[in-house]
């Protein structure tokens, strides 16, 4: 049972393991069926916990070597001010009937008692550890926490953050970033490096909406406000130099623009 008294965060009508976005987010049906989100249509989208509204999104933080969402960012607002409140995936619920709400299976005071993080500093395993530690779930890092390519995010167990009060603070002195957690916002807007030359940039990253896997990136080819958008699979990235705000793809130029251009239907409509 989910902390709300819900089971789980499969919504009535949906697959098990899916969770249901707004319905005005932008979609891919691919050849195997899978839908695919375009997490640009996403940002600003509200955010729900189980007793009242939180705020919007405002980024997603992924795992740039499993290619995993591992966060959504929520702007809270006034609610909590200078604060940046991050929320894992294994806590979604589902969507307010109107379907323009993300829920969390979370309570208001147990996300104001999370263990808060600085903003504008990149996120260390010793917050994240905190942090899992704090709402009593597996962490995705090791163990049966990996979701991704290889899962999906559900968890049957509400969180069970510790008695007492509100998280401790964590010991600055002993942080260390986590290379490879990246932002979504960050890296939109990236050049695109192919293996001989530089061609377009990245405008989008479209996620499978039941592993929560970044599937494919969304590249501007040309000039930036008239150029044509491609699509090209992650598993084609060989890397990202983020001092060089720079993906590095194993394909040649022509072959970024033969790719095929993201065919995005409406939410409701059947492949």
């Amino acid at each position: 049972m989910g902390s709300n008294g819900s089971k789980g965060w499969q919504l009535k009508g949906s697959k098990a393991g899916q969770f249901i976005f707004p319905a005005a987010a932008r979609v891919i049906y691919t050849k195997d069926k899978s839908m695919l989100r375009s997490i640009k249509q996403l940002y600003g989208d509200k955010l729900g916990a189980s007793d009242g509204e939180i705020g919007r999104v405002k980024d997603f933080y992924f795992d740039d070597q499993n290619w995993a969402v591992r966060y959504v960012v929520a702007d809270t607002g006034t609610w909590l001010t200078s604060r940046q409140v991050l929320l894992s995936p294994h806590a979604l619920a589902n969507a307010y009937p109107a379907g323009d709400v993300l829920t969390f299976n979370l309570t208001r005071k147990q996300i104001e008692d999370s263990p808060s993080i600085e903003l504008h500093k990149p996120v260390s395993r010793q917050y994240e550890e905190e942090y899992y530690r704090y709402y009593g779930w597996p962490s995705y890092w090791q163990g049966d926490g990996l979701w991704g390519i290889n899962g999906v995010p559900i968890l049957e167990l509400p969180a069970k953050p510790f008695p007492g009060g509100p998280a401790a603070a964590i010991d600055p002195p002993h942080e260390h970033a986590d290379a490879h957690l990246r932002s979504t916002q960050a890296v939109g807007g990236y050049h695109l490096q192919a293996s001989d030359g530089m061609i377009g940039h990245v405008c989008d990253f479209m996620m499978d909406d039941q592993n929560w896997a970044i599937r494919q990136l969304v590249i501007k080819t040309g000039h930036r406000f008239s150029g044509k958008e491609v699509q090209i699979p992650t598993r084609k990235v060989d890397r990202i130099s983020y001092p060089n705000s720079t993906v590095f793809v194993s394909l040649t130029r022509e072959a970024v623009e033969q790719s095929s251009a993201p065919h995005l239907a409406p939410a409701g409509a059947v492949a």
